[in-house]
């Protein structure tokens, strides 16, 4: 059946928008040139979403030529502002951004594990609101949180895990009382750091791949035909728990230890390091897992001698590499991804040297052919996927009625 036209009217203003979201300020011959429309379409189009105040004059386009300039119609960044979170057990950051991602303010505060409950979300809470503060903004519209754990598909709050912060279940709660206009929403970590590096790095012509994250702790996420899977409880992904050789027992459901985190996680790899002769980590970077560190100093002194494999580094590198097909051979088998990205901050200091080599053994390990990728994004990727879901749920609310 035919669209009503009121119907059609609100698809085709979703689509003006969208263009702006991804291509910035057009002028109404452009918007007339992308969505197919006439002239006249065009223009009610323009003047509705103006007097919706959506979208506002914000320049001319056309100053070399002669005649009159054509203007260039942008979305009004300002009609919302959004907040990001990554939330670790040693800390938070976060950042503030208006309507369309531009980032107006960011911070962070180390939580230590020796303070209780209350005063750690007191903390959290102070410093996002510090930086609504320093963006000029008044008040939130959405804000979206990255958190290690478990998240309740029907709920969609973060379950009871054992290992990690009481105060973390209480933050999303806290927030809400103390931003009552804002919506707040929490997703795992991983998940986070897949749509970023889906939507802005290193999978970006994905749209079914495993990002296996390699930070403080281990983890995974699963994209399978453009969409995240989540699992029946949440748990997709908990690849530290994953049984493995190569480790002294086996994991518990409450305790990871003896499962694949034994061999990747930040402590498990510092020690690798550390029998191959290879520490202490050059010029530490606030927040960044010691073992980032350490493989970034080990690729850079493999490249120095021409990548030769008998090197002291090129020797780490291998063993690491060892680990982590354990691990990434394990979820190729199963779900055949066709491309795993070795992420968070020792994904991306490993870089094509690391994941060169764990394709190598991977290629050997199981049979569905797999590309491995480094991230591009690193550990900032779950503020960016945090922003990212932040983003796109404040458009949808705004942009839904038109």
């Amino acid at each position: 059946m035919p669209a009503s036209p009121s119907t059609a009217r609100a698809i085709n203003d979703r689509l003006a928008l969208r263009l702006m979201q991804d291509q910035g300020p057009l002028t109404a011959g452009q918007l007339k040139q992308l969505t197919g429309l006439s002239r006249p379409t065009v223009a009610d189009l323009v003047e509705r979403l103006a007097a919706a105040g959506l979208i506002e004059v914000v320049g001319e386009a056309g100053e070399q030529r002669r005649g009159p300039n054509a203007r260039l119609y942008g979305i009004v960044t300002g009609r919302a502002h959004l907040a990001a979170l990554d939330v670790r057990t040693e800390g938070v950051a976060v950042l503030v951004s208006d309507l369309v991602g531009r980032v107006l303010a960011e911070a962070s505060v180390p939580i230590g594990g020796d303070i209780g409950t209350g005063p750690a979300v007191e903390q959290a809470v102070t410093v996002v609101e510090r930086a609504l503060k320093e963006s000029g903004a008044d008040r939130l519209h959405t804000v979206g949180i990255g958190a290690p754990g478990l998240i309740d598909p029907a709920s969609g709050e973060l379950r009871d895990s054992s290992g990690l912060p009481a105060w973390h279940r209480r933050l999303v709660a806290a927030l809400q009382e103390r931003l009552p206009e804002a919506r707040v929403t929490v997703e795992n970590e991983t998940n986070l750091a897949a749509l970023a590096e889906q939507r802005e790095g290193a999978a970006s012509d994905r749209d079914t791949f495993v990002l296996l994250w390699l930070g403080h702790g281990t983890g995974a996420a699963v994209v399978l035909d453009g969409a995240l899977r989540r699992g029946a409880s949440g748990g997709t992904g908990e690849i530290g728990f994953l049984p493995v050789p190569g480790t002294t027992g086996l994991p518990s459901a409450t305790d990871c230890e003896g499962g694949f985190h034994s061999l990747a996680g930040s402590a498990a790899v510092v020690a690798l390091a550390r029998e191959h002769g290879i520490g202490p980590a050059p010029e530490p970077v606030p927040a960044e897992p010691e073992a980032a560190g350490l493989v970034r100093a080990a690729v850079a002194r493999a490249d120095a001698s021409g990548g030769a494999a008998d090197s002291t580094s090129g020797r780490f590198l291998d063993a690491l590499a060892d680990r982590l097909a354990i691990g990434a051979a394990s979820v190729v088998a199963v779900l055949d991804p066709g491309c795993v990205v070795l992420g968070g901050e020792v994904g991306q200091a490993g870089g094509e040297a690391l994941a060169t080599r764990v394709a190598d053994r991977l290629r050997r390990m199981a049979p569905p052919p797999t590309q491995v990728r480094p991230s591009l994004l690193g550990g900032a990727a779950v503020l960016r996927g945090a922003l990212l879901t932040a983003r796109e749920s404040a458009q949808e609310e705004l942009f839904g009625g038109r």
